[in-house]
């Protein structure tokens, strides 16, 4: 869709602050239609406890997407399965968290929509509920028959990619194999160029170990397989730059010039991505089908419903997926987190 993007919001766990950063959200100016996938109810009721107005209007995917007014919502009903109470999680809740994420998903793949961005979820209470789920990275994935997907991370000009994503620590050196990098950083490459405009970005790859393995002495897998795979991908005119020591990649010296950084797990990446701007990071699932952005923070559940939640990350992500709806329709606009 060329013009106004519809942009489809699941708030995630109801007992979190999910509910009320979209309530919040919903008070500012955005260049896009907002459609939110929640119990009307709940987000009714936690505007009232915000103090803040909220209007919410049925959606009509079948009309073309509307300019977003502030104060208001489209809204596609899915009904809470039992009463929520801020901060106290339930696992008779989680069906909902899912059956929620599964229809933004669903429309978006078929095209009633140009965007889905999504609020946090708690990963342990839906597994308590009995349903499998590592996190939205993962279900997307698996959703939209994606064959290769990676979680990105966007952070004022900082771009950081993952190898790993949500797996155990002692799990990591095993899933690091030559194929895995190969795949995941041509993957990269494409999408940096496509979705973010970038010809010929520079990556920059972590090591695994300590100090980049400090020549074999703290490990061999930066000699054994991190080094052959990025060599490969060079000769394919992928630039690539390491492995280098993930304590001084993320210095100014070494980022300058560079376009993304590409790191082996998790905690490798995160605590500084969170540190650089915990209130403006955007999660963004590249591979997909679909466009899809997300926060890049948890449920805060201590602070639902006190009017203390930063809406600020939920905000830059409906801005990146407008920004990323109108760079695949040709438009031409910076992208920005």
């Amino acid at each position: 869709m060329v013009g106004v993007p519809r942009i489809l919001l699941t708030t995630g766990e109801p007992a979190g602050i999910g509910p009320d950063i979209v309530v919040q959200l919903a008070q500012q100016h955005f260049t896009a239609e907002l459609c939110v996938v929640a119990d009307p109810a709940l987000l009714q009721a936690r505007a009232r406890m915000l103090g803040l107005p909220l209007t919410l209007v049925d959606a009509d995917l079948t009309n073309p997407p509307l300019l977003h007014n502030p104060g208001e919502l489209t809204l596609l009903p899915v009904s809470l399965n039992a009463p929520c109470t801020p901060g106290k999680l339930s696992t008779d809740n989680a069906p909902y968290v899912m059956q929620c994420l599964a229809m933004g998903a669903d429309l978006t793949l078929k095209k009633k929509a140009d965007a889905l961005v999504t609020g946090p979820v708690h990963k342990s209470i839906i597994n308590d509920a009995g349903i499998a789920f590592t996190g939205h990275t993962e279900f997307l994935a698996d959703f939209c028959q994606a064959r290769q997907v990676l979680m990105l991370f966007v952070v004022d000009c900082v771009k950081v990619a993952l190898a790993t994503t949500h797996i155990p620590l002692a799990q990591v050196p095993a899933a690091i194999t030559a194929i895995v990098l190969r795949e995941k950083l041509q993957l990269l490459h494409a999408e940096l160029n496509n979705k973010f405009h970038l010809p010929e970005p520079k990556i920059l790859v972590c090591g695994l170990n300590p100090h980049a393995g400090e020549a074999g002495h703290l490990g061999r897998e930066e000699i054994d397989i991190i080094g052959p795979a990025l060599a490969e991908l060079r000769a394919a005119n992928i630039n690539v730059i390491g492995p280098l020591p993930a304590d001084t990649i993320f210095t100014k010296q070494v980022l300058a010039g560079a376009d993304a950084v590409f790191a082996m797990y998790h905690d490798q990446a995160l605590p500084v991505v969170k540190y650089l701007g915990f209130d403006r990071a955007v999660n963004v699932t590249l591979g997909l089908p679909i466009i899809r952005t997300s926060v890049d923070h948890g449920t805060a559940l201590r602070l639902a419903g006190t009017g203390q939640a930063d809406p600020g990350s939920l905000v830059a992500a409906v801005r990146l997926a407008v920004s990323l709806c109108h760079s695949r329709a040709g438009v031409k606009v910076t992208i920005f987190s």
